[in-house]
């Protein structure tokens, strides 16, 4: 009886360990290096385990087109399966239609909806339709990768059309159209895909799904490469320099130093307009000369008006939301006005006090002089 039941529980235990193994990671917010990290920790998992495929569900208004490319070469690249998905309540708009298009079977809930990868963010139109071209060609590369339709798939690009799941799925733009992760499964049990040459048969069900908990270095990634966050650390880094170096002894050079570094990591990921930055360093440079050559405040509101004009052209991401830009130029505006036109005032101030200092110790030392010359006597 004891070897019966010993014999039971092994094969349940077997049984358990040989169901599908599934990594899950969810894409949910807007695309930054912190869903770069997280897709990559699910990847480096779903290896590590031999997962039978990886879900990535998506529910994104779009993000940084460098962070998405990432993603795209990891997918595409993948000797695992990829399904990517589209779940109920959710939509994948601009980049999320690029990730869910280079999945190996991409599908999508009812109700839900893709398209719109129209670039934004641009001062001419010129430089518009190079990167509309530029992206337009890059998502037909993948479609035909995936054996999708290239001219329907062009038109999100082009001209910023959206589809229905059903639609979608309808024009052969996904695979299949399910409501739930189960029904996914069921739909996609026994389909043999091309996985980097190699056809693979998927057996999904009873699966087993693991889901990707994001750890510290994507949310510090995620965290650093936020384009907000990325103008804030540059500029207070640029105006703790000027004030640490004007000031010797309090340490802010040092704080200036950290805060433009890690304004560096943001900038190797965000597409940056470089006028914006030259404008915001011009801007820098007139501080220091009204420092230096006091012209009552000309240069420093010249400087305060070059800074917030820079800051406003910074960033130019083609695949950001476009409410990100709605928000974002009278965000930056507002906070750049602020922050310039405070730090001016108190750089202006503490050189000042610095200066009055240095003028009342050489007339001090000049009156201890006077008091120690011997007097002449008549």
């Amino acid at each position: 009886m004891r070897r019966t039941l010993t014999i039971a529980v092994i094969l349940l235990f077997a049984i358990s360990q040989a169901k599908a193994l599934v990594v899950e990671i969810d894409i949910k917010g807007e695309i930054n290096q912190g869903t770069v990290e997280l897709v990559k920790q699910g990847f480096d998992l779903a290896e590590r385990e031999k997962a039978q495929a990886v879900l990535i569900v998506l529910d994104t208004p779009g993000g940084l087109l460098s962070s998405t490319k990432e993603i795209v070469s990891t997918i595409m690249n993948s000797e695992i399966p990829v399904i990517t998905y589209v779940p109920k309540g959710a939509f994948s708009a601009s980049a999320g239609t690029i990730i869910l298009l280079s999945g190996h079977i991409s599908a999508m809930a009812n109700g839900t909806s893709l398209g719109s990868a129209t670039p934004v963010g641009f001062t001419s139109e010129e430089e518009k339709n190079k990167t509309i071209n530029y992206v337009a060609s890059y998502l037909e590369s993948i479609a035909e990768a995936r054996g999708k339709p290239k001219e329907i798939v062009r038109k999100f690009v082009t001209e910023g059309i959206s589809l229905t799941a059903r639609e979608a799925y309808e024009k052969g733009v996904i695979d299949v159209l399910a409501d739930s992760r189960e029904e996914l499964f069921e739909k996609v049990e026994g389909w043999r895909v091309n996985v980097n040459g190699k056809n693979v048969t998927l057996h999904l069900k009873g699966e087993r799904i693991v889901e990707v908990s994001s750890s510290l270095k994507s949310e510090i990634a995620g965290f650093l490469s936020n384009p907000i966050v990325v103008f804030l650390l540059l500029l207070i880094g640029i105006y703790a320099l000027i004030i640490g170096f004007s000031t010797p002894g309090v340490g802010l050079e040092i704080v200036g130093i950290v805060c433009l570094i890690l304004a560096l990591f943001g900038l190797q990921v965000i597409e940056f307009d470089y006028l914006g930055l030259i404008l915001i360093m011009i801007g820098a440079i007139l501080l220091i000369f009204e420092l230096f050559i006091p012209t009552h405040g000309i240069l420093a509101i010249a400087s305060i008006v070059i800074i917030v004009l820079g800051s406003v052209m910074l960033v130019k991401e083609p695949l950001m939301p476009e409410d990100f830009y709605r928000s974002f130029i009278y965000l930056v505006a507002g906070m750049s006005l602020g922050i310039a036109s405070f730090m001016t005032f108190a750089v202006v101030k503490i050189f000042q006090t610095r200066k009055l200092k240095v003028r009342v110790g050489e007339l001090s030392e000049k009156l201890e002089r006077l008091s120690n010359f011997p007097m002449a006597r008549g």
